[in-house]
């Protein structure tokens, strides 16, 4: 029998929230014929708009029980999907009758107000996160993740992590043979681990004139410096605890994880280029213990620096699954 895969979509969803996880879905149905039954529902059948203006024609809700995964999108109009009652009990009832429950983004809202994560650990898009932790304080939300998984509960960042969500998904159903056939077709990586860290602010800062592009070109240039919150905040001409709390608004991470991610950044570039040893990667980047930087890049990048520096020296014509890996720098963007 197929798993019957629903995707709950509302006025004003995020289009790729749910075109994305679909996509995924469709593809390894192609690759394992009759694994996969897919329709997107809504509280009201019909066109439903997208926040693009785009529309997908939606069913009605139907039966939870007839329903094996439930992934619920996120968007601009969850918020407003959060104030209907019907939604939120259809939602508790796929979590009572359903095989799963996911979200995409700021779907985890509903999942929420449904009461579906009160003391489960969860994650949301990074730019929600405030927001989220002050209408559900009972969530152990952990922005800085792609995707967590708590039994048969499954939330997800923003946008391209519902892809990532799907080939986890997928993995788990058919087989991670199939979930890294699928990553091909759609030439992504395969997979980006949950515990990855999500794409924040700070990378946009780093283009752009924002209150701390200085600082973070500073933070560039000097990263084996010790580069401590007292100093970074001398440096900006404010005390420490409000630097601190002004930083953390602005880019989504603390200063901490802001240096990290640079100094991550750049030894990652340095072993790519193959001309250093780890060693000579951790101290130039200001890690200075490999063992340090090697944990930093499994929370990052979910690989070790010693497999970043082996896949600088895969040849060329290297097999897809090589290839696909180096497509990881597609940035989750809001909902």
């Amino acid at each position: 029998m197929p798993r019957h895969i629903a995707f709950l979509v509302f006025p004003r969803f995020q289009l790729l929230d749910a075109t994305g996880p679909i996509a995924a879905f469709e593809t390894a149905a192609r690759l394992c014929p009759g694994s996969y039954q897919l329709c997107f529902i809504a509280e009201r059948p019909g066109p439903v708009a997208s926040s693009s203006g785009a529309t997908l024609a939606a069913v009605r809700l139907g039966s939870p029980a007839a329903i094996d995964t439930l992934v619920v999108a996120g968007g601009d109009g969850a918020r407003a999907a959060l104030g209907s009652a019907r939604l939120r009990r259809f939602i508790q009832a796929c979590h009572g009758q359903s095989r799963r429950v996911t979200s995409v983004c700021s779907g985890s809202f509903l999942l929420a107000g449904a009461g579906l994560l009160d003391g489960r650990s969860a994650t949301t898009h990074w730019s929600c996160s405030e927001e989220f932790r002050q209408l559900f304080p009972r969530v152990r939300l952990d922005p800085d993740r792609i995707y967590v998984r708590e039994g048969r509960v499954w939330t997800s960042a923003g946008i391209t992590a519902g892809i990532d969500l799907a080939l986890a998904l997928i993995g788990e159903d058919l087989g991670e043979a199939v979930a890294r056939r699928t990553a091909q077709h759609l030439v992504v990586y395969h997979r980006r681990p949950g515990g990855q860290s999500q794409f924040s602010a700070l990378l946009e800062m780093e283009r752009s004139q924002g209150r701390f592009a200085a600082l973070l070109e500073f933070m560039r240039a000097h990263l084996a410096a010790a580069l401590s919150v007292e100093q970074l905040a001398a440096r900006a001409c404010m005390s420490a605890r409000h630097f601190a709390r002004a930083f953390h608004e602005e880019t989504g991470v603390t200063p901490a994880k802001a240096v990290e991610r640079l100094r991550a950044d750049a030894a990652r570039a340095m072993l790519e280029s193959g001309a250093r040893s780890v060693q000579e990667v951790a101290r130039a980047s200001g890690f200075n213990d490999p063992e340090r930087m090697r944990r930093a890049f499994q929370r990052l990048f979910g690989a070790a620096p010693s497999a970043m520096k082996r896949g600088r020296r895969t040849p060329a014509a290297a097999a897809p699954t090589q290839r696909v890996q180096r497509l990881s720098g597609n940035a989750s963007r809001p909902a």
